[in-house]
């Protein structure tokens, strides 16, 4: 399928699963696909309504927790489309983690207890709970895979300030206390997910989607 242009669209960016256009670069449109992405592959197939799922759950949760920190999101003209204002990112992802699994379990049962500088207590098995959420941030890689960062990697090779990134701890953690609690409603556990941020002016707002199952 073609690849429509928009009028005063500046710039393109095609994703795994989402279409970036960006408008007279202060503005963002983003198309959510029914690609799908796993670990950094794109499958060859679709998944029907998958892109407005995703978009509709996204945008929900911005709403929901537009009182904790701004976003970028401003409308959802159409079920798979979000427009927003463009921000500069911060090229690290914020991961908060609710629970022992996934990549901090394979970092764990290979004898580390380390994981971004955070220290994970003896004795946890795999899906424990941690006493507290934890942030473990990677890089953001334009290709290939995301490492593992810790603060103060993050703050030395001024990705943030100490203070940006101070900031973007609370807005994550508090983000995430939020996403659990309203899961939790449903039956549901928030084990992990990431948080992204940038800048307009001097303020962070946050940016991607939230709280989504993609």
């Amino acid at each position: 399928m073609e690849t429509p242009t928009l009028p005063y669209q500046t710039n393109f960016y095609r994703g795994k699963v989402r279409d970036v256009y960006t408008i007279d670069e202060k503005w963002i449109i983003l198309y959510a696909s029914d690609r799908i992405s796993a670990f950094d592959v794109i499958l060859p197939e679709t998944i029907p309504f998958k892109g407005q799922v995703l978009n509709q759950i996204a945008a929900y949760m911005l709403r929901a927790c537009a009182d904790i920190c701004p976003n970028w999101l401003l409308e959802m003209p159409a079920p798979q489309i979000s427009a927003g204002k463009k921000c500069k990112p911060f090229k690290i992802e914020m991961v908060v983690r609710g629970n022992l699994t996934g990549h901090a379990w394979r970092t764990y049962s290979s004898g580390k207890k380390t994981l971004c500088g955070v220290e994970m207590q003896d004795g946890l098995m795999e899906n424990d709970f941690f006493p507290s959420p934890i942030l473990t941030p990677s890089t953001k890689a334009d290709e290939g895979h995301d490492e593992d960062i810790s603060r103060e990697e993050i703050i030395a090779q001024q990705l943030a300030t100490k203070k940006e990134y101070e900031v973007m701890e609370k807005y994550a953690l508090a983000l995430f206390e939020r996403g659990r609690k309203m899961a939790k409603e449903k039956g549901l556990i928030l084990v992990d997910t990431k948080y992204e941020f940038g800048k307009i002016g001097d303020e962070i707002y946050l940016m991607d989607e939230i709280h989504t199952p993609d």
